[in-house]
């Protein structure tokens, strides 16, 4: 029979009985959410598709462009894609957008000036965007620039605290920067919902404040994006979500005309914008990546919910839990030790594709503050639609997975890291 198959082939692949046994009573267990899942990235399907008869793509926007990039149809049309697939005026969609954190950096310096204020008002952002923005000093940062920056934690719930976003917003407030996912942060992912809340209060209290969502890891999680609640611009990386798992590199910027013309001079040069960015024969992968994204995704999103469920039944804190509603793909694990984290990491590298053999060990990394081990074995170097983890080697000591190009690679991921775990005595089947 195919279900005994499959139990000596996890066996095969080093995968304890105990482990394959309460595996199956969790898949049995989530049946009903995945099936609600799987809806999700049906109607994502169908949005981009649309989006991809709409702007009549053909082979011919397949053809590579070298040098200025001048008349890339391929591009160009492609950016059109974009801005249909997010109800936006305008994108911005390039392979010179090396990361989301390179087009979260294109984004703001193009549309703050010196004296302008950059409000968060969700804490915190991204450990790799405190150098960017001057939080910690660096060359080149915003700060450099004369731009100035305020933060207004969250509640310690997780929700926004009105009062103080008010007492915030300044004269000079000319941009806020929202975060939808948690980063390295204990605290939930926004929804698209709690974020047009959010817009909508910011834009009462000052009407022309620029809105930026960082969309990074929660693009086609849900049916709307945040440029269908009142997003100025969104922002994120093709080597996630966006990219399907097929983008060899490059980032997204939509929004409204002005804020995305502005980034598109920032990127290029004055008098440029758009106009220019050669796509040197990837635009297949691009247009490819983004067909299949849907798809890709929702292997991801089900693979965290059963991650959640795993770690819970072992005692584990997760966020969010096995119950929640999901706003991005990643899974956070609060392990409570360098130790389990590290063992965490190796399963997951175990598991991959592409450098099975390697063994990761934390270091230092351009842009933290502290060693951070990474874990993937990706097709596409740092692609975190792909199965990954990665941790910030500091307390409460959590791990961050994501992605995974199919459901059944997840799966195997989170399995492995338990045996990992477990080979190293740091948890019990028994439980």
């Amino acid at each position: 029979m195919i279900i005994e198959d499959l139990d000596s082939f996890y066996k095969n692949m080093g995968i304890d009985s105990k482990l394959i046994s309460l595996s199956k009573h969790i898949e049995e267990d989530l049946k009903e959410r995945f099936a609600y899942i799987d809806q999700i990235a049906e109607y994502n399907q169908l949005k981009i598709l649309k989006a991809m008869q709409d702007n009549r793509v053909s082979d011919a926007h397949f053809a590579a462009t070298t040098g200025y990039g001048y008349n890339d149809i391929g591009r160009d049309t492609l950016e059109s894609v974009y801005a249909d697939v997010f109800h936006a005026e305008d994108a911005l969609v390039r392979p010179q957008l090396i990361s989301g954190t390179h087009a979260l950096t294109v984004a703001l310096a193009a549309n703050l000036r010196p004296g302008d204020e950059l409000l968060s008002p969700v804490g915190k952002p991204y450990d790799t965007l405190e150098g960017v923005i001057g939080i910690k000093e660096t060359k080149g940062s915003l700060a450099e620039y004369g731009i100035t920056y305020k933060q207004v934690d969250l509640l310690a719930d997780g929700s926004f605290d009105y009062d103080k976003i008010k007492e915030a917003i300044g004269p000079k407030t000319k941009m806020a920067t929202i975060q939808r996912s948690k980063g390295y942060a204990t605290r939930p992912t926004l929804s698209v919902e709690q974020i047009g809340q959010l817009i909508a209060f910011l834009k009462e209290i000052k009407p022309d404040i620029i809105c930026m969502v960082d969309n990074c890891y929660g693009e086609f999680v849900e049916l709307i994006e945040p440029t269908d609640v009142g997003a100025d611009l969104c922002v994120g990386s093709l080597i996630k979500n966006p990219g399907g798992g097929l983008a060899p590199t490059g980032g997204y910027i939509v929004g409204k005309t002005e804020y995305v013309e502005n980034a598109a001079y920032r990127l290029t040069a004055p008098g440029l914008g758009k106009e220019a960015g050669a796509t040197l024969g990837i635009n297949s992968s691009l247009y490819q990546g983004l067909f299949m994204a849907p798809q890709v995704v929702s292997g991801a999103l089900k693979g965290a919910v059963y991650a959640a469920k795993q770690y819970e039944h072992f005692g584990f804190d997760v966020l969010p839990n096995g119950n929640e509603s999901r706003h991005d793909i990643i899974q956070a694990v609060t392990l409570n030790s360098p130790e389990a984290v590290i063992a965490f990491c190796e399963g997951i590298q175990a598991a991959a594709p592409v450098d099975s053999f390697v063994t990761p060990v934390p270091g230092s990394m351009p842009g933290y503050t502290c060693d951070v081990i990474m874990a993937a074995g990706a097709f596409v170097q740092g692609s975190s639609i792909e199965l990954s983890a990665d941790a910030p080697i500091r307390p409460p000591y959590s791990v961050f997975f994501q992605g995974g190009l199919t459901w059944y690679h997840a799966k195997y991921g989170i399995l492995m890291s338990l045996q990992k775990l477990y080979e190293k005595k740091l948890i019990s089947f028994d439980k």
